[in-house]
C-alpha cells in the first residue's frame, strides 16, 4: 500500500511551528553611556560627553523625531582647572520646544534694578517607580546669554540641576514628565546603567539616599 506523503509533511509543519512558538525571547540590551570626546575651540579645552537615549512614552508629538537622550559634557582632571573631573553641564534633550514659565528671582543680579524673572520649566521626575514623583523647575538650556534672556535660546532642551543629576543617575529607570509649548504632556524614561563610570569622569560622587 502507497503512503501518502501529505500526511507526513503536516506533522513536521506542526512540529516546526511550536518549536518557533516555544523559543527563548532575547534579552533586552543593557542600557550603556555613549562616549566621545569634543573640544571647545573658544577656550581651548577638551571634555567628554556622555550620552544615554531613552524612550517616549506619551505618543508622538510634532517635531519630535529623535529618542530623548541624557547628555553629560564633562571636564577630565587633566584639562580641569581644578585638577580633578569636572561636570560641565548635564542636560535634557527632548526634541520639542517644551512651556516656559518665568518666576520671580529672590536675589537681584548686579546692576539691576527692579523685579527679575528667570525662565524655568516645570518638570516632574519619578525614580525607581516610587509611588510619589518628585517636583522641580529647570532652565532652558543657553536661556541666559549675556546675563538676558534670548526668545532664540533653546527651549528643547532642559539643564539638569546637580541635586536632580545625582537622584536620576543612581536610579535604575526614571520617568521624566513636562509640557510642550502647546500645553502637552511629554512623558520620558530612561534606563539607568551602573552610575560608577559618571560619577568618576564627572566628579558626581557625594552623599546617597
Amino acid at each position: 500500500m502507497k503512503t501518502n506523503p501529505l500526511f507526513l509533511f503536516v506533522p513536521l509543519v506542526w512540529s516546526s511551528s511550536g518549536f518557533a512558538a516555544s523559543a527563548p525571547q532575547q534579552p533586552s540590551p543593557a542600557p550603556v553611556w555613549q562616549q566621545s570626546e569634543r573640544t571647545n575651540a573658544a577656550d581651548d579645552f577638551t571634555y567628554s560627553r556622555f550620552m544615554l537615549t531613552g524612550n517616549f512614552v506619551t505618543p508622538s508629538i510634532d517635531a519630535m523625531h529623535n529618542r530623548p537622550a541624557l547628555v553629560l559634557d564633562c571636564i577630565p582632571a587633566g584639562e580641569s582647572p581644578r585638577g580633578r573631573a569636572t561636570l560641565l553641564a548635564g542636560n535634557l534633550l527632548v526634541g520639542a520646544n517644551l512651556k516656559v514659565m518665568y518666576v520671580e528671582s529672590e536675589e537681584i543680579p548686579s546692576g539691576i534694578t527692579g523685579i527679575f524673572y528667570f525662565p524655568r520649566i516645570a518638570v516632574r521626575y519619578r525614580i525607581d517607580n516610587a509611588k510619589n514623583e518628585k517636583q522641580d523647575q529647570w532652565s532652558p538650556t543657553a536661556a541666559r546669554i549675556e546675563g538676558q534672556w534670548s526668545a532664540g535660546s533653546d527651549k528643547t532642551t532642559v539643564s539638569i540641576p546637580k541635586h536632580s543629576l545625582q537622584e536620576i543617575l543612581r536610579a535604575r529607570d526614571v520617568a521624566i514628565t513636562t509640557n510642550d509649548d502647546r500645553g502637552r504632556k511629554v512623558v520620558m524614561r530612561f534606563d539607568m546603567p551602573d552610575p560608577s563610570l559618571i560619577e568618576e569622569a564627572c566628579h558626581l560622587g557625594g552623599p546617597k539616599g
